[in-house]
């Protein structure tokens, strides 16, 4: 029995961009992120070693988040890979990564990066 697990919305304060002034000064993030996995074991044994510990995928996020980089593809990239490595029980990831009020000359909500990935 497959299922996935998800964090939606998390926001993050980041020093993501192209621009100088976007690593200098930083902008807001939102990040949603599922990967799929066996829940056969959680679901009959009621036990967290059965599936994903969503603790463990905000850590990994985190942690990416938190090093500057110009390009959220390559944020999403770097997620999906330790997440992969770490967690060999996951099978896919899905993360999608939002700069809010991005500096585009115009008024946009947000701009997005959505990666998928299938081991």
């Amino acid at each position: 029995m497959t299922g996935r697990v998800a964090l939606e919305g998390l926001e993050f304060h980041a020093f993501h961009g192209v621009y100088p002034h976007e690593r200098e000064s930083g902008n807001w993030f939102e990040v949603d992120i599922a990967v799929e996995t066996d829940f056969s074991s959680a679901a009959f044994q009621d036990d967290l070693a059965g599936t994903v510990n969503y603790e463990t995928l905000f850590r990994i996020v985190k942690e990416e988040m938190d090093k500057p980089s110009k390009l959220l593809e390559k944020v999403a990239g770097k997620i999906i890979e330790d997440i992969l490595d770490e967690l060999p029980v996951v099978q896919s990831v899905d993360i999608k990564i939002s700069k809010i009020n991005p500096p585009i000359g115009g008024k946009c909500k947000r701009a997005t990066v959505q990666v998928f990935k299938k081991r």
